[in-house]
Protein backbone atom coordinates (compact mmCIF):
# COMPACT_ATOMS: atom_id res chain seq x y z
CA UNK A 1 0.00 0.00 0.00
CA UNK A 2 2.24 3.40 -0.96
CA UNK A 3 1.54 6.11 -0.85
CA UNK A 4 1.88 8.66 -4.25
CA UNK A 5 3.28 11.37 -3.99
CA UNK A 6 2.01 14.58 -3.30
CA UNK A 7 2.68 18.46 -5.12
CA UNK A 8 5.00 20.29 -3.10
CA UNK A 9 2.90 23.38 -1.53
CA UNK A 10 3.04 26.73 -3.55
CA UNK A 11 5.21 30.17 -3.25
CA UNK A 12 3.39 31.66 0.01
CA UNK A 13 2.50 28.52 1.87
CA UNK A 14 4.15 26.83 4.57
CA UNK A 15 4.34 22.68 4.51
CA UNK A 16 2.13 23.15 7.63
CA UNK A 17 -0.83 24.59 5.82
CA UNK A 18 -0.18 22.70 2.59
CA UNK A 19 -1.42 19.16 4.61
CA UNK A 20 -4.36 20.79 5.81
CA UNK A 21 -5.13 22.40 2.37
CA UNK A 22 -4.87 18.41 1.02
CA UNK A 23 -6.80 16.75 3.82
CA UNK A 24 -9.71 19.27 3.18
CA UNK A 25 -9.59 18.80 -0.06
CA UNK A 26 -9.35 15.08 0.45
CA UNK A 27 -12.34 15.28 2.52
CA UNK A 28 -14.44 17.52 0.05
CA UNK A 29 -14.02 15.02 -2.89
CA UNK A 30 -14.80 12.31 -0.31
CA UNK A 31 -18.22 14.26 0.34
CA UNK A 32 -19.13 14.37 -3.21
CA UNK A 33 -17.86 10.47 -3.51
CA UNK A 34 -20.27 8.99 -1.65
CA UNK A 35 -22.95 11.10 -2.59
CA UNK A 36 -23.45 13.60 0.32
CA UNK A 37 -22.80 16.81 -1.09
CA UNK A 38 -25.49 19.57 -1.99
CA UNK A 39 -24.71 21.08 -5.49
CA UNK A 40 -22.49 23.84 -4.70
CA UNK A 41 -23.82 24.27 -1.11
CA UNK A 42 -22.99 23.35 2.67
CA UNK A 43 -19.25 23.81 3.17
CA UNK A 44 -16.17 21.73 5.23
CA UNK A 45 -13.05 24.37 6.96
CA UNK A 46 -10.50 23.53 8.33
CA UNK A 47 -7.93 25.78 10.76
CA UNK A 48 -4.71 27.47 9.62
CA UNK A 49 -2.19 26.53 11.94
CA UNK A 50 -0.84 29.62 13.39
CA UNK A 51 -1.36 32.39 15.58
CA UNK A 52 -3.39 34.50 13.04
CA UNK A 53 -7.01 32.17 13.63
CA UNK A 54 -7.38 31.64 9.86
CA UNK A 55 -9.28 28.68 8.45
CA UNK A 56 -10.04 27.57 4.97
CA UNK A 57 -13.17 27.18 3.08
CA UNK A 58 -14.44 26.46 -0.60
CA UNK A 59 -15.07 29.12 -3.03
CA UNK A 60 -18.82 29.73 -3.28
CA UNK A 61 -19.85 28.32 -6.88
CA UNK A 62 -17.47 24.79 -7.06
CA UNK A 63 -18.50 21.77 -6.66
CA UNK A 64 -17.02 19.50 -4.26
CA UNK A 65 -15.80 17.45 -6.59
CA UNK A 66 -13.73 20.25 -8.33
CA UNK A 67 -12.18 21.19 -5.00
CA UNK A 68 -8.14 21.20 -5.10
CA UNK A 69 -5.93 22.50 -2.05
CA UNK A 70 -4.54 25.43 -3.84
CA UNK A 71 -8.56 26.64 -4.76
CA UNK A 72 -9.63 26.24 -0.92
CA UNK A 73 -10.24 30.41 0.34
CA UNK A 74 -8.42 30.99 3.58
CA UNK A 75 -10.49 33.58 5.69
CA UNK A 76 -9.94 35.91 8.82
CA UNK A 77 -12.86 35.27 11.78
CA UNK A 78 -14.60 38.50 9.52
CA UNK A 79 -14.86 36.03 7.09
CA UNK A 80 -13.09 37.97 4.88
CA UNK A 81 -10.64 36.13 2.43
CA UNK A 82 -6.84 37.00 3.12
CA UNK A 83 -3.75 36.54 1.17
CA UNK A 84 -4.12 36.33 -2.74
CA UNK A 85 -7.34 34.73 -3.06
CA UNK A 86 -8.71 38.17 -1.57
CA UNK A 87 -9.70 39.50 -5.21
CA UNK A 88 -10.68 36.90 -6.66
CA UNK A 89 -12.31 33.99 -4.26
CA UNK A 90 -16.52 34.76 -2.68
CA UNK A 91 -17.33 32.73 0.24
CA UNK A 92 -21.11 32.02 1.09
CA UNK A 93 -21.73 34.48 4.27
CA UNK A 94 -24.31 31.44 5.26
CA UNK A 95 -21.09 28.73 5.71
CA UNK A 96 -19.10 31.87 7.20
CA UNK A 97 -21.71 31.98 10.53
CA UNK A 98 -21.83 28.61 11.29
CA UNK A 99 -18.38 27.87 10.63
CA UNK A 100 -16.71 30.86 11.97
CA UNK A 101 -18.57 30.36 15.22
CA UNK A 102 -17.26 27.17 16.20
CA UNK A 103 -13.99 27.76 15.09
CA UNK A 104 -13.67 30.67 17.30
CA UNK A 105 -15.93 29.14 20.32
CA UNK A 106 -13.85 25.17 20.47
CA UNK A 107 -9.73 25.25 19.97
CA UNK A 108 -10.33 21.55 19.73
CA UNK A 109 -12.37 22.43 16.29
CA UNK A 110 -9.61 22.08 14.17
CA UNK A 111 -11.79 21.00 11.27
CA UNK A 112 -15.92 21.13 10.90
CA UNK A 113 -17.79 19.52 8.37
CA UNK A 114 -21.34 20.55 8.05
CA UNK A 115 -23.66 18.97 5.03
CA UNK A 116 -27.14 18.32 4.17
CA UNK A 117 -27.28 15.00 3.17
CA UNK A 118 -31.20 13.38 2.88
CA UNK A 119 -30.94 10.96 5.83
CA UNK A 120 -29.45 13.52 8.12
CA UNK A 121 -32.12 15.98 7.45
CA UNK A 122 -34.03 13.09 7.83
CA UNK A 123 -33.26 12.42 11.08
CA UNK A 124 -32.47 16.03 12.71
CA UNK A 125 -36.67 16.28 11.72
CA UNK A 126 -37.54 13.08 13.85
CA UNK A 127 -38.63 14.50 17.47
CA UNK A 128 -36.90 11.28 18.94
CA UNK A 129 -33.07 12.42 16.75
CA UNK A 130 -31.13 9.38 16.04
CA UNK A 131 -32.46 6.06 17.90
CA UNK A 132 -30.03 3.61 19.23
CA UNK A 133 -31.34 1.00 16.39
CA UNK A 134 -27.90 -0.03 15.15
CA UNK A 135 -24.02 -0.38 16.86
CA UNK A 136 -23.49 2.68 14.43
CA UNK A 137 -25.94 4.76 15.58
CA UNK A 138 -24.64 3.76 19.93
CA UNK A 139 -21.29 4.73 19.05
CA UNK A 140 -22.36 7.98 17.66
CA UNK A 141 -25.83 8.71 19.90
CA UNK A 142 -24.59 9.95 22.70
CA UNK A 143 -21.75 12.50 21.25
CA UNK A 144 -24.73 14.31 19.50
CA UNK A 145 -26.39 17.56 20.49
CA UNK A 146 -29.57 19.41 18.83
CA UNK A 147 -29.98 23.01 17.52
CA UNK A 148 -33.01 24.49 16.21
CA UNK A 149 -33.84 25.98 12.92
CA UNK A 150 -33.72 29.81 12.66
CA UNK A 151 -33.88 30.01 9.35
CA UNK A 152 -30.64 30.54 6.39
CA UNK A 153 -27.78 30.92 8.76
CA UNK A 154 -26.89 34.36 7.75
CA UNK A 155 -27.77 36.15 10.98
CA UNK A 156 -24.15 36.40 12.78
CA UNK A 157 -26.17 36.02 16.91
CA UNK A 158 -27.16 32.62 15.82
CA UNK A 159 -23.61 31.76 16.03
CA UNK A 160 -24.06 32.27 20.33
CA UNK A 161 -26.99 29.61 20.31
CA UNK A 162 -25.01 27.70 18.38
CA UNK A 163 -22.32 27.16 20.26
CA UNK A 164 -24.34 27.24 23.59
CA UNK A 165 -26.06 24.44 22.26
CA UNK A 166 -22.91 22.39 20.62
CA UNK A 167 -21.18 22.57 23.72
CA UNK A 168 -18.43 19.96 23.88
CA UNK A 169 -19.90 17.41 21.39
CA UNK A 170 -18.71 16.25 18.11
CA UNK A 171 -21.91 15.82 16.51
CA UNK A 172 -24.59 18.43 15.91
CA UNK A 173 -28.33 17.86 14.48
CA UNK A 174 -29.26 21.03 12.98
CA UNK A 175 -32.96 20.67 13.08
CA UNK A 176 -35.10 20.15 9.64
CA UNK A 177 -31.42 21.61 8.22
CA UNK A 178 -28.70 18.81 8.30
CA UNK A 179 -25.33 17.69 9.97
CA UNK A 180 -22.61 19.00 11.70
CA UNK A 181 -19.57 17.61 12.82
CA UNK A 182 -16.00 18.65 14.94
CA UNK A 183 -12.84 17.04 15.09
CA UNK A 184 -8.97 17.59 16.09
CA UNK A 185 -8.36 17.10 12.64
CA UNK A 186 -10.00 16.83 9.03
CA UNK A 187 -9.81 12.62 9.60
CA UNK A 188 -11.45 13.03 12.54
CA UNK A 189 -14.21 15.39 11.61
CA UNK A 190 -14.78 12.91 8.88
CA UNK A 191 -15.29 9.72 10.49
CA UNK A 192 -17.68 11.16 13.24
CA UNK A 193 -19.71 12.67 9.87
CA UNK A 194 -19.29 8.86 8.24
CA UNK A 195 -20.70 7.31 11.27
CA UNK A 196 -23.50 9.79 11.85
CA UNK A 197 -24.68 9.61 8.24
CA UNK A 198 -24.87 5.27 7.77
CA UNK A 199 -26.76 5.86 11.15
CA UNK A 200 -28.99 7.82 9.83
CA UNK A 201 -29.38 5.94 6.78
CA UNK A 202 -30.22 2.60 8.82
CA UNK A 203 -32.40 4.59 11.24
CA UNK A 204 -34.83 5.48 7.89
CA UNK A 205 -34.35 2.16 6.14
CA UNK A 206 -35.21 0.54 9.23
CA UNK A 207 -37.86 3.07 10.11
CA UNK A 208 -39.24 2.24 6.65
CA UNK A 209 -39.51 -1.16 6.78
CA UNK A 210 -42.44 -1.67 8.35
CA UNK A 211 -42.42 -4.53 11.50
CA UNK A 212 -41.73 -4.08 14.87
CA UNK A 213 -38.07 -2.45 15.93
CA UNK A 214 -35.80 -4.12 18.55
CA UNK A 215 -33.93 -1.87 20.83
CA UNK A 216 -30.70 -2.88 22.24
CA UNK A 217 -30.75 -3.39 26.36
CA UNK A 218 -29.19 -0.12 27.92
CA UNK A 219 -26.36 -1.71 29.27
CA UNK A 220 -25.10 -2.56 25.72
CA UNK A 221 -25.85 0.92 24.83
CA UNK A 222 -23.88 2.13 27.72
CA UNK A 223 -20.58 -0.06 26.39
CA UNK A 224 -21.19 0.88 23.01
CA UNK A 225 -20.86 4.42 23.97
CA UNK A 226 -17.80 3.99 26.40
CA UNK A 227 -16.44 2.10 23.06
CA UNK A 228 -16.61 5.03 21.25
CA UNK A 229 -13.80 7.53 22.73
CA UNK A 230 -11.35 4.88 20.37
CA UNK A 231 -13.19 5.99 17.07
CA UNK A 232 -11.11 8.68 16.02
CA UNK A 233 -8.19 6.54 16.40
CA UNK A 234 -10.06 4.28 13.83
CA UNK A 235 -10.71 7.21 12.20
CA UNK A 236 -7.26 7.69 11.56
CA UNK A 237 -6.36 4.41 10.01
CA UNK A 238 -9.55 4.64 7.70
CA UNK A 239 -8.22 8.24 6.86
CA UNK A 240 -4.98 7.01 5.12
CA UNK A 241 -6.99 3.88 3.51
CA UNK A 242 -9.54 6.40 1.72
CA UNK A 243 -6.86 9.45 0.84
CA UNK A 244 -5.31 6.43 -1.32
CA UNK A 245 -8.67 5.69 -3.18
CA UNK A 246 -8.82 8.96 -3.66
CA UNK A 247 -4.96 8.19 -5.46
CA UNK A 248 -6.52 6.10 -7.28
CA UNK A 249 -9.04 7.66 -8.43
CA UNK A 250 -8.40 11.11 -8.98
CA UNK A 251 -5.60 12.86 -7.04
CA UNK A 252 -6.36 16.16 -8.55
CA UNK A 253 -7.49 16.93 -5.16
CA UNK A 254 -4.00 17.45 -4.32
CA UNK A 255 -3.05 20.16 -6.42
Amino acid sequence: MSELPQQRPPAGIGAEEWAVRVDLAACYRLIAHYGWDDLIFTHLSARVPGPEHHFLINPYGALFEEITASSLVKVDQDGQAVGPEAERQRINPAGFTIHSAVHMARSDAQAVIHLHCAPGVAVSAQAAGLLPLSQTAMLVRGHIAFHEYEGVALDLEERERLIRDLGDRKCLLLRNHGTLTVGESVAEAFIWTYYLIKACEIQIAALGGGTPLHLPPEAAIDTTHAQSEGLPRVGGLAWKALRRLLDRKDPSYAS
